[in-house]
């Protein structure tokens, strides 16, 4: 065995010595040390700094994996936008102002807009200056770095020449991944109430997504009239927009109210949905809570959850902004939304027991509680955009009957389409005949799941990191059309951290689809929180 790894350790020393390894050993310190180079280079000097309206905006590049841009606006917070592919991550600080800028802007109202309308100029232009000015520093800084070590002309140039193919080659590749449209879906971090300030109009940026150059000038207008004003960045009001707040699982977190209160005013809302488990447990003791709905402001359009007893609802409904859905109908600001509460109380239960094996899943509460309001729905004259349940399960036979379904019940934010129901004749599947007429499409439907508004409760301690709040802005035309919505996320109890993520339509991955009982799959046994 000795001898074994002595032949072995002499077989190595021999190709350590050997002219290739000696060869490879100089290429591979002169690539470390022009990766170095490059580090250091774009670390210390890839900045640059442009006048973008009224600001004097830093720009810098620094490595990532990830890329993207980044757009701090202090103290408001900050914009990440999923622009390009790394490895360069572009990071751009408006904390700056130039102040005969913002004199001419405070003097001049139209100043804004002129300000809006160059600012693709001043950003494309500022950009091209930062990637000389990182290829320059990369380069620079590598020649230095190897004429220090190598003290070799024929060493140094190549680790300029490997300094140049790799900062061209990452400059490129940002350059050819760029993804324009990445600004109308910004991730906010900062303050609750300057996030539909900072962000934007939904609505407006839905419709014209495709106008880098717009979006641009608008968010450039935003941000330029939070220093122009004293109070908050008032948002320019679509008439024809309805914006609706989502909120779920409440379970009696008093923090939630005000939560609630502050996105309903920031955001200009019309009215909060509510799909359920307000309280915990159900009981009289309980009814106080849901005072606080009268406070909100605008109409209040709630759901039971399997936390919510039948004395809950009735408290809720007497509150005077308050409108209860139980498979029923209500219309506000031209959306039409339909709801039905949850068939199962079960606040002691820690999950939902599964179905008999000889049952019919079409028979279990929860869907038999979803085919009663698809049956509503289909009734009504009037065309309903929204359906509201508490469990995602009560979801699959709205499929095809309403273009989207809000739901709760699993504390977990979720999106996805319900699976079509084939079409079906006396329980079979049916095949059309040559003379019949081809039946039109069902539409797609959407299944929105939030998480819990009150961070679960109680329940959202038990474990290591708070359970966080989520609660979310859904934006609709005129014609009940979902356009847009912001997911809201703040940290659980004891925490302040905020982030909101802005998704469009159309813009958006599309969603999975749903298993449902339609296609021959029962709902998964979900949680009863």
């Amino acid at each position: 065995m000795t001898n074994k790894i002595s032949r072995l350790t002499a077989a190595a020393g021999r190709v350590w010595q050997h002219p290739w390894g000696h060869r490879l050993r100089i290429w591979a310190a002169v690539l470390l040390v022009s990766l170095a180079g490059v580090v250091i280079g774009t670390m210390l000097l890839a900045q640059s700094e442009i006048a973008v309206g009224p600001f004097r905006a830093d720009m810098s590049i620094s490595p990532s994996i990830q890329g993207g841009t980044e757009v701090d606006i202090p103290p408001l917070g900050s914009l990440h936008l999923d622009s390009h592919d790394g490895p360069i991550h572009l990071k751009v600080d408006l904390g700056s102002l130039d102040q005969q800028r913002t004199e001419a802007l405070i003097e001049d109202p139209t100043a804004i807009s002129a300000a809006g309308q160059s600012a693709v100029d001043d950003v494309t232009k500022g950009v091209l200056q930062l990637g000389l000015r990182a290829l320059g520093a990369a380069i620079g800084c590598a020649l230095l770095l190897s004429a220090l070590i190598f003290r070799n002309v024929r060493r140094v140039a190549s680790a300029g020449v490997l300094a140049l193919v790799v900062t061209g080659g990452s400059l490129g590749l940002a350059a050819g991944t760029i993804r324009p449209d990445s600004i109308s879906e910004p991730r906010y971090e900062g303050l609750l109430v300057n996030a539909p300030a900072v962000v934007g109009d939904a609505r407006r940026i839905a419709d014209n997504y495709g106008r880098y150059a717009d979006q641009l000038a608008q968010l450039v207008s935003n941000v330029s009239r939070i220093y122009t004003t004293v109070s908050t960045l008032p948002v320019e009001p679509s008439g024809n927009t309805t914006r609706i707040l989502h909120v779920s699982d409440l379970h009696l977190n008093p923090a939630s109210w005000n939560v609630i209160k502050t996105v309903v005013k920031s955001w200009d809302i019309d009215a909060v949905v509510d799909t359920g488990d307000i309280v915990d447990w159900g009981s009289s003791a309980e009814t106080n809570y849901v005072n606080s709905i009268g406070q909100i402001g605008v109409p209040y359009i709630y759901v039971r959850g399997n936390h919510d007893s039948s004395a809950i609802q009735a408290a809720v409904a007497r509150q005077r902004n308050a409108v209860v859905l139980d498979n029923s109908i209500t219309t506000i600001n031209g959306l039409t939304i339909a709801g039905i509460g949850d068939p199962e109380f079960t606040p002691d239960k820690s999950e939902t027991p599964p179905a008999a094996d000889d049952a019919s899943p079409a028979g279990t509460p929860l869907l038999a509680s979803g085919q009663r309001l698809a049956t509503t729905i289909g009734q009504s004259k009037t065309k309903v955009g929204v359906a509201l349940v508490h469990d995602p399960a009560m979801a699959p036979p709205l499929s095809g009957v309403v273009p989207v379904v809000l739901a709760g019940h699993t504390h977990k934010r979720e999106v996805s389409l319900l699976s079509p129901p084939p079409p079906t004749i006396d329980g079979a599947s049916a095949s059309p005949t040559p003379s019949a007429p081809p039946a039109k499409p069902l539409e797609k439907t959407r299944l929105l799941v939030e998480g819990s508004t009150g961070g679960a409760g109680l329940r959202g301690l038990e474990k290591e990191a708070p359970t966080p709040l989520q609660l979310s802005v859904l934006y609709f035309d005129e014609n009940q059309t979902l356009k847009a919505y912001d997911d809201i996320q703040l940290g659980g109890t004891g925490e302040s951290n905020v982030e909101m993520q802005r998704k469009v339509i159309g813009l958006e991955p599309e969603p999975t689809t749903a298993p449902s009982v339609f296609n021959g799959v029962t709902p998964g046994i979900v949680p009863s929180r």
